[in-house]
């Protein structure tokens, strides 16, 4: 537990002995000097920062360490592969809404269980990807890419004749990609390999901005017109999904759509309002 404890996980504290040896704690120094060399990450003479943090073992740290208990660990670029839970910790850093908050919303019961969590836990739970980072991309390659961006951006980029991903759909780079161990692909704050390749030909300034928006600004603040098309759209009598919301929840989101922003920064009233617009252009 101490070697796991967030003090000791050798990602923001690290401990040298006499002879520049790097550990990720006291602990495992002294286990160190103890004859257990497994917590050895290197010496001053010739490891890099980077090296250090890259270590395998203070990935293996990482996943079994203790700082998802810590308020605010949502914001570390490595949230989604650390802690005792990975699916718990893939569920913070990517589900858009709690299940308790759909419940909330939705007007008619859900099933008792987390049907989301389940998903994620009978995927991750599946033979054949050991790391958390491994996990993850796995099911973003198998689930998540296929419904959401290709299919938005691809579908809609090859139904006029063009290419947007090449060549990173190019089914070689993908497996080339699977085979990297987890610690190469979480270098330089993730796309490591990328990074590196790029800083070839592209400027570090471009390489190194931050993203920028998604959603954009105008669909995470509404405003007029949007706003009012969206309200009208909801509370029309004769609208599709009328029936779905509890009128406490879309009440609220009406009086102030600023206060209802999902986790991934999204408005709350703009999803809705989405399913209502499409519906009316998909059903007579």
């Amino acid at each position: 537990i101490l070697m796991c404890s967030p003090p000791s996980t050798g990602y923001n504290a690290r401990s040298y002995g006499p002879d520049g040896n790097i550990f990720p704690s006291c602990s495992a120094l002294q286990l160190h000097q103890e004859g257990d060399p497994v917590f050895l990450l290197g010496n001053v003479a010739n490891a890099s920062v980077e090296d250090i943090s890259n270590h395998s073992t203070i990935r293996s740290l990482m996943v079994a360490s203790l700082i998802d208990c810590l308020p605010g660990y949502r914001h570390l670029w490595s949230a989604p592969y650390i802690g005792v839970d990975p699916v718990a910790a893939y569920r913070e850093a990517f589900f858009d809404r709690s299940d308790a908050a759909m419940r909330q919303l939705l007007r008619r019961g859900l099933p008792a269980q987390d049907a989301s969590g389940d998903f994620v836990a009978r995927h991750f739970g599946s033979p054949g990807a050991q790391d958390p980072v491994d996990r993850a991309l796995r099911l973003d390659t198998q689930v998540m890419l296929v419904d959401d961006p290709v299919k938005r951006v691809d579908n809609m980029t090859m139904a006029w004749g063009l290419e947007a991903r090449v060549p990173f759909l190019d089914h070689e780079l993908v497996e080339l990609a699977a085979r990297m161990p987890a610690e190469i692909k979480l270098r330089d704050g993730g796309k490591g390999v990328l990074k590196a390749l790029a800083r070839q030909v592209v400027p570090a300034a471009v390489i190194d901005r931050p993203k920028g928006y998604f959603p954009v600004p105008a669909l995470k603040h509404l405003r007029e017109p949007l706003l009012g098309r969206i309200a009208s759209a909801l509370t029309d009598p004769g609208s599709h999904t009328g029936g779905l919301y509890d009128p406490r929840a879309l009440d609220a989101m009406l009086s102030d759509p600023d206060a209802h922003i999902t986790r991934l920064g999204g408005s709350e009233l703009w999803q809705l309002g989405l399913l209502e617009l499409w519906l009316r252009a998909q059903l007579p």
